[in-house]
């Protein structure tokens, strides 16, 4: 058994599970339940295609689909999608201009051969009676490969595959020979995309060859809220950088089968009835998973892993993290290929935080394979003892009038018309009439701010375009909001979802997205909601506007200032606080989209996301990319989780670097690359993470990527594109992170401008992995002298019992003295069941995990910690303790 106790003004940060598992179910209404997308008035445009009959809504019984379970709908539901001149995979790179939605009203749909998705589709289901994509008998794989749904890249490169959803389906390979090697779904894929509110129903059928959910090359993109009954494996996940969320599996031989990976985040995974939980070992060195708040129950093994034991700490293999993990009737927790790591447990357990990889406590790496220290988490987090989530509302149980059209209000959405005051009217009237509003399909221009005020609900139809425009955003002197959420000062929630915010040509003031508004109770939530500029028909910031200049020396020749295109991507400000943000992208154009090669681009954004929140602040499944002076930021910031962040270095640095074009603010705390700042000027390429002043401080799972080189790429496997890439700096408490990844850095990680980390002493075969760094103490028991002690009361410790001690600590004292921390039962006087002496750590707040062995002890008693030394002086503080059976 695992505990976890904290002093007594602490939140005790573990509990132990007695009950039954919860494991999460989609949910269903009456058959008779219809969605309000299916009803609405369907009147959006594609604003740039050059057919103006063009139809973005498609609603496969348009088409001849049947949904009765008997007639084939193979054909007219690959109508549905196709039709229209779209972008495929045998003959497009990608495209902005042939968005669809295809709807699937409730209904059986007996599918022969692949359904063949194409580039920035949604693929919508209603969420009220899951419509079930079920295979025929006769099911045949094509060139295109072995699965329901087919979303393989073709011509399009994984990694430039956006903008596309499947959600609210049932998926159904069960009338299949278990021998068939075949997917529900095939799923390379990049940013801007996911998978939800999903039912896969496979073969559990022993050596069955179904697989749930491929994907096979790519980021991997965003998952949330499915649940996989049975097959091979429920997820074959062999991408970058995935972001699962709520994800149930049953009776499946293999969970989640992790051939290859960079860097993933797993979270609220409940795993039942299977063979292999986890399996990642077949990774070598390549990857970094971390698995939070999750269960495994009536599973052999829940992680099988690859491992080095060589003590050498250059080298390690697989890097996971583990935090917040109920196991019951596990047999061996997790295992290497050749020993038992970590026992399993027949009783409900749980595994407050578990680590295999390099740590950084701060300084290191040390190599690592055990127990470690789980991070304190702000009670403004989390509910109960996991972190807060939330997924993307779909309002599914309002009927259709309660949704309000900003056509019907008076905007065109056409790209070229000024919808400013018709959008403005519509939500301000929405928000009085409490209805949600709905941005049809289109682009929607406008020239002065657009203000969202509390209690807004906000929905778009395939990713609906608001384009700033106009002299008001073109002053990098005097910065513009292009949407703002909430005035400072103001109290409320906001929902807004399934959007894109972007400039049309030379904006240097647009500041893309403001946020003030602060939550009351419940947190505010954006979702699918990216920031694109540039790299679009329509922005005026394309391969003819905007081409790479790698031969022209910047300076001493100038930026090219009809693409300098926004200010500032995302600020969440001081007043901002309760927002929760799920897979969203802001993302500056690196290539154009539109382009028949997908040709490059040089654009300039000067500033990512920018946090001064002071919480609480969720971030769940983030990428940005290509902004000049830094991609995150967070600067006095408080209560911050972070759920998988990733970043790009803009492609051009250092040419120009990131002293140009945007001059320095200091009152936006950026850096100062100058030569008389903190950064020399030899040192300016963009930051892909800076922390700064920051407490409560939540990472986990990041990779921040440096490729290019002025547009050259023979730097990155050698870690030459730029010098540094991930900042903390100031005062900083509570700051801890899981699992960063870096590429093309020479040093991973600075600290008040020194290097902390190098990627020689991390290798992976591409990114460099940390498995933890901890930075900062959060909240201790300090100024602990000779004869005080600490006590708790009421400490059960269980039938199994516990057998070692487990402190973190940390002591600033002087050279020659030392201490001891003792452990009793029931009066300080006891004779001490262990204890562990403790020396200069290197500081106060330079924290060092400590365990001793102990008697072992049963049942339930009052807990005493009693301080030793033979000085009286202050020796060491104490942050959290544990107790385990090993």
């Amino acid at each position: 058994m695992l505990y976890s106790l904290a002093p007594a003004w602490v939140d005790i940060l573990l509990t132990l599970f007695t009950s039954s598992f919860w494991l999460p179910t989609v949910a269903a209404a009456s058959n008779t339940s219809i969605f309000w997308l299916e009803q609405i008035k369907h009147q959006g445009v594609a604003a740039f295609n050059p057919d103006e009959q063009y139809t973005v809504f498609r609603n496969v019984k348009d088409f001849g689909a049947m949904g009765d379970g008997v007639h084939d709908d193979t054909d007219a539901i690959n109508a549905a999608i196709s039709t229209g001149n779209r972008c495929s995979q045998w003959d497009c790179q990608s495209s902005t201009t042939t968005a669809a939605v295809v709807y699937f009203p409730s209904g059986i749909y007996l599918i022969s051969s692949a359904l063949i998705d194409y580039y920035e589709t949604q693929i919508i289901g209603n969420p009220n009676d899951l419509p079930v994509l079920k295979a025929a008998t006769n099911f045949t794989t094509n060139v295109t490969g072995g699965a329901l749904l087919e979303g393989s890249e073709g011509n399009w490169t994984a990694n430039n595959i956006f903008y596309r959803q499947v959600r609210n389906l049932e998926l159904d390979l069960r009338s299949l020979s278990p021998d068939t090697s075949i997917s529900a779904i095939n799923w390379p894929t990049a940013q801007a995309t996911s998978l939800s509110n999903l039912v896969i129903r496979l073969s559990d059928s022993p050596g069955t060859n179904h697989l749930g959910i491929s994907s096979l090359s790519g980021g991997g993109g965003f998952m949330s809220d499915i649940i996989v009954h049975g097959g091979s494996s429920a997820l074959y996940m062999k991408a970058g950088n995935p972001t699962v969320r709520n994800l149930t599996v049953r009776n499946a031989a293999t969970a989640i089968n992790v051939p290859w990976v960079w860097g993933s985040l797993y979270s609220n995974v409940n795993i039942d009835n299977c063979s292999i939980g986890v399996d990642m070992s077949d990774i070598g060195q390549e990857g970094a998973l971390t698995f939070i708040d999750s269960s495994i129950s009536n599973t052999t093994v829940g992680f099988l892993m690859s491992y080095n034991s060589s003590p050498d700490s250059t080298s390690v293999d697989s890097s996971l993290v583990i935090e917040n993990l109920q196991l019951e009737t596990v047999s061996v927790a997790i295992r290497n290929m050749q020993d038992v790591v970590l026992e399993g447990a027949e009783q409900p357990i749980v595994v407050p935080a578990w680590g295999q990889g390099h740590m950084y406590v701060p300084t290191g790496p040390t190599q690592n394979q055990g127990l470690i220290t789980p991070n304190m988490r702000p009670t403004s987090l989390t509910v109960g003892s996991k972190f807060y989530q939330r997924s993307k509302p779909q309002y599914s149980s309002l009927p259709v009038s309660s949704f309000q059209s900003v056509r019907d209000g008076g905007a065109l959405g056409d790209g070229t018309s000024d919808d400013t005051a018709a959008l403005q009217s519509t939500i301000l009237d929405a928000v009085q009439q409490d209805t949600v509003i709905f941005f049809d399909a289109g682009t929607y221009k406008i020239t002065d701010t657009l203000y969202i005020p509390a209690s807004a609900k906000i929905v778009g139809e395939s990713y609906a375009v608001i384009m700033a425009a106009g002299a008001l955003f073109s002053n990098m002197s005097n910065p513009h909001v292009v949407v703002q959420v909430g005035k400072p000062g103001e109290v409320g929630a906001v929902e807004w979802s399934d959007m894109i915010v972007s400039t049309q040509g030379p904006m240097a003031g647009a500041i893309l997205i403001e946020w003030n508004l602060a939550a009351n109770e419940t947190p505010s939530g954006m979702w699918d909601v990216h920031t694109r500029i540039g790299g679009f028909t329509g922005s005026e910031l394309q391969l003819e506007q905007c081409p790479p200049t790698p031969s022209i020396v910047t300076p001493p020749a100038t930026p090219n200032a009809s693409c300098i295109a926004a200010f500032m991507a995302m600020h969440i400000t001081q007043s901002g606080l309760g927002l929760y943000v799920e897979n969203c992208w802001l993302w500056t154009a690196d290539h154009d989209l539109d382009s028949a090669n997908n040709d490059m681009v040089t654009v300039y954004s000067g500033r990512g996301l920018n946090v001064e929140s002071q919480g609480p602040i969720w971030l769940v499944g983030l990428s940005v990319e290509h902004h000049t002076l830094y991609q995150y930021q967070f600067v006095g910031a408080k209560d911050v989780f972070i759920g998988f962040a990733q970043s790009e270095t803009p492609y051009y640095q250092p040419n120009p670097n990131a002293t140009l074009p945007f001059p320095f603010v200091g009152l936006l705390h950026d850096p100062d690359f100058s030569n008389t700042g903190q950064y020399a000027v030899n040192n300016a390429d963009a930051w892909g993470l800076r922390v700064i002043n920051t407490s409560n401080f939540l990472y986990y799972t990041g990779g921040h990527w440096s490729y290019f080189n002025n547009y050259s790429t023979s730097c990155n496997g050698y870690h030459s594109c730029q010098t540094q890439i991930v900042s903390l700096e100031g005062g900083l408490s509570n700051v801890n992170i899981y699992n960063l990844l870096t590429i093309g850095a020479e040093s991973m990680v600075v600290m008040d401008g020194m290097t902390l980390a190098r990627p020689e002493d991390n290798p992976g075969p591409f990114p460099a992995i940390i498995n933890v760094l901890h930075i900062g103490g959060g909240d201790n028991v300090g100024w602990i002298h000779d004869g005080e002690w600490l006590g708790y009361a009421d400490v059960d410790f269980g039938s199994i019992g516990a057998t070692e001690f487990i402190a973190r600590v940390s002591s600033g004292v002087a050279a020659g003295i030392t201490g001891a921390i003792q452990v009793a039962l029931e009066s300080p006087a006891a004779s001490p069941i262990g204890y562990f002496n403790v020396t200069n750590t290197g500081g106060w707040q330079s924290w060092e995990t400590i365990s001793t062995n102990i008697s072992i002890v049963t049942g339930q008693h009052t807990v005493y910690l009693i301080f030793a030394s033979s000085q009286s002086d202050d020796f060491v503080n104490i942050n959290w303790f544990t107790f385990s059976s090993r």
